[in-house]
């Protein structure tokens, strides 16, 4: 019997390889995105100290209160906004795009638009 991945294994394969090459830094932190069919995740993360910097879902009251869904391409652009705000807060101002193993389309694009939008270099 031949076995099948899942389409979300295959996803996990690409993010491994991907990560190979996406290393984020003290100085240049990674901003890492998740998408779920509900909802979207993006962290901006330090991994040689091993820390989340700042964070930004589309399960946040402040962006709930103003969306009819989580899982559009404007709660995708509205997130990566937020992220950026953050981060710009905190005093980041470039980061390097982790797309976690999804195509730079729809939802993954609209969130570095958002982020791009609101002052982040990537």
């Amino acid at each position: 019997m031949i076995k099948r991945e899942s389409r979300n294994e295959r996803r996990k394969l690409r993010h491994l390889r991907l990560r190979k090459r996406v290393r984020g830094t003290a100085e240049r932190p990674r901003l890492s995105v998740f998408r779920s069919n509900r909802y979207i995740y993006v962290q901006v993360v330090d991994d040689v100290a091993g820390h989340t910097l700042t964070a930004a879902s589309s399960l946040e009251p402040e962006l709930r209160r103003r969306l009819a869904a989580g899982g559009t391409l404007e709660a995708a652009r509205q997130v990566g906004e937020l992220v950026a705000r953050r981060a710009l807060e905190r005093g980041i101002r470039k980061v390097v795009f982790d797309r976690g193993g999804y195509k730079y389309h729809g939802r993954v694009a609209a969130v570095a638009e958002g982020a791009r939008s609101a002052g982040l270099e990537f």
